[in-house]
């Protein structure tokens, strides 16, 4: 996220109460556009302009530096908005409202977020509460069976390793506690995001 979609995100949340709609109408645009400017896309010039001018703030407010400090570390997102990240998700998860830590180690390796680990699947690999560091894939369909991802999909964002499934067309998630958890099968095509998990903090 630049500074200018950081800078629109604001004006968003202060002068429309977070209201995409709202801010669409008043800019004359669409709400997808406004969600684009308010994560990843920066607006043309004009835009900038006319934002500005029917504001009546400085077009220097936009430019602003402020933020570095608070970009610095990896963002800790829902699980839930794993399909979304690094935009925000259908609930509206922004960056910036994401707690970040600051580690050397995942950061030299591409840790791109973390997740935080909910239930007992993957234990004892990971634990309840464990944080894992994670880099999303671009291409979701070339897997290094027996690695853990984090899996989105219709059933929701699962944390398992990946094996090769008898069915061509699917793949096998399997959880480290088998005795609770068997193995199961799911589509290829239902996948809609993937991430390979680098590493993890335990928290005691």
């Amino acid at each position: 996220m630049s500074v200018i979609n950081h800078k629109i995100n604001e004006l968003v949340k202060t002068k429309f109460n977070g209201n995409n709609s709202k801010f669409a109408e008043f800019m004359g645009t669409s709400e997808a556009n406004v969600r684009n400017y308010r994560t990843k896309t920066e607006p043309k010039l004009e835009f900038i302009t006319k934002l500005a001018q029917k504001l009546e703030i400085s077009y220097e407010y936009f430019l602003g530096e402020d933020r570095g400090k608070q970009e610095k570390g990896i963002p800790l997102i829902p699980i839930e908005a794993i399909a979304g990240f690094p935009a925000s998700d259908s609930e509206g998860v922004f960056l910036e409202d994401c707690e970040r830590y600051h580690i050397p180690e995942f950061e030299r390796i591409g840790a791109k977020f973390l997740i935080r680990v909910s239930g007992s699947s993957m234990y004892p690999k990971y634990s309840n509460g464990d944080l894992l560091a994670c880099t999303k894939l671009e291409d979701i369909l070339f897997f290094q069976w027996g690695k853990v991802y984090v899996i989105d999909s219709s059933q929701g964002a699962l944390v398992k390793r990946i094996f090769r499934s008898e069915n061509p067309d699917s793949i096998t998630l399997v959880s480290d506690n088998k005795e609770k958890y068997p193995p199961f099968d799911i589509p290829k095509s239902d996948i809609r995001s993937l991430s390979i998990v680098l590493g993890v903090v335990r928290l005691e």
